[in-house]
C-alpha cells in the first residue's frame, strides 16, 4: 500500500535487553493505510546493550526505513527514547552535548544520528503503556519482536517472509483461575500490601516481565502499577530523570 504525501501513518518502535546490559534487540511495525493491521515489521539483533541502546535503535532504524516526505506518528513505550528525542535534546546541544549535570550524554551518536533523520520530518511521537493486555497492538507487535530478536539474535521482518513474533511472556494478564478451596480466585488480583514507603497497591506477577528500570521481575514477584505498565513497586512513582 502507498501513502499519498498528506497521509499520515502509524509506526511503533520497541527496544528489548534481556539482562540491561544483556542479549539485546531492536523491531519497528508500520500500520496499513487504514491504521488497522500491520503492513510492514523489521527486527535485528544488537548482541549485548543497554535497554536504552535498544529503544533508540529501534527508532533509529524505523526513521531509516520510511520516507521521510510522508508524516508519521511513532507510538513507544519508553518514556527515556521520546525523552531524549524530543525534550532533553534541544538542551543537551546548547550546552554542547551536555547533561544539566554537565556529564557527556549517553548514547550520543545515536540521539545525534536520530536528531539528523528527525530533520525536516513531520513525526508525532506518542506514549503508550507497555505489557498491557487491550494495549496497542502495533506496539505489542514491536515488543514482541524485539523480545524475539534479543533472545534468538537473529534478524526478522515481513521482507524475509518470517511469521509473526511469538507472544511475550511478560504481558500482565488477568486471568480467573481456581484456589485450593475450589472457589473462583482471580490470578494477579491486587494483594493486600503496598510497597514500603509507597501508596501503590502491589500484585503478584503471574508472568514474568521487564521493569520500566530494565531489571527483569519473576513471575509470584510483588510488582506494582507504573506509567509504562507493571514492574517493582520501588520504581513504580519514579520519573525518568534526564540522562
Amino acid at each position: 500500500m502507498i501513502w499519498g504525501m498528506s497521509e499520515r501513518v502509524i509506526a511503533a518502535c520497541d527496544g528489548a535487553s534481556k539482562g540491561n546490559p544483556g542479549p539485546a534487540g531492536w523491531a519497528w511495525v508500520i500500520a496499513d493505510a487504514e491504521g488497522a493491521e500491520v503492513a510492514r515489521w523489521e527486527g535485528g539483533p544488537l548482541g549485548t546493550a543497554t535497554n536504552n541502546v535498544a529503544e533508540l535503535t529501534a527508532l533509529e532504524r524505523l526513521l531509516t526505513a520510511t520516507d521521510p516526505a510522508v508524516a508519521m506518528e511513532v507510538r513507544m513505550d519508553s518514556q527515556y527514547a521520546m525523552k531524549a528525542v524530543t525534550t532533553w535534546l534541544p538542551g543537551w546541544k546548547r550546552k554542547g552535548w551536555k547533561t544539566a549535570s554537565g556529564k557527556p550524554v549517553a548514547n550520543q551518536e545515536l540521539v545525534a544520528r536520530i536528531d539528523t533523520l528527525l530533520t525536516g520530518r513531520s513525526v508525532e511521537f506518542r506514549y503508550v503503556p507497555a505489557h498491557q493486555v487491550d494495549g496497542d497492538r502495533f506496539n505489542d507487535f514491536a515488543d514482541r519482536a524485539a523480545s524475539d530478536a534479543a533472545i534468538t539474535q537473529r534478524s526478522a521482518g515481513s521482507d524475509l517472509g518470517s511469521p509473526q513474533p511469538p507472544p511475550a511472556p511478560d504481558t500482565v494478564r488477568s486471568t480467573v483461575s481456581r484456589g485450593s478451596s475450589g472457589g473462583a480466585a482471580k490470578a494477579g488480583a491486587p494483594s493486600r500490601r503496598r510497597a514500603p514507603g509507597s501508596a501503590k497497591r502491589t500484585l503478584n506477577a503471574k508472568f514474568p516481565g521487564r521493569c520500566r528500570c530494565g531489571r527483569s521481575y519473576a513471575a509470584g514477584e510483588s510488582i506494582a502499577k507504573n506509567p509504562d505498565g507493571w514492574g517493582h513497586p520501588a520504581c513504580a512513582a519514579a520519573e525518568p530523570a534526564e540522562a
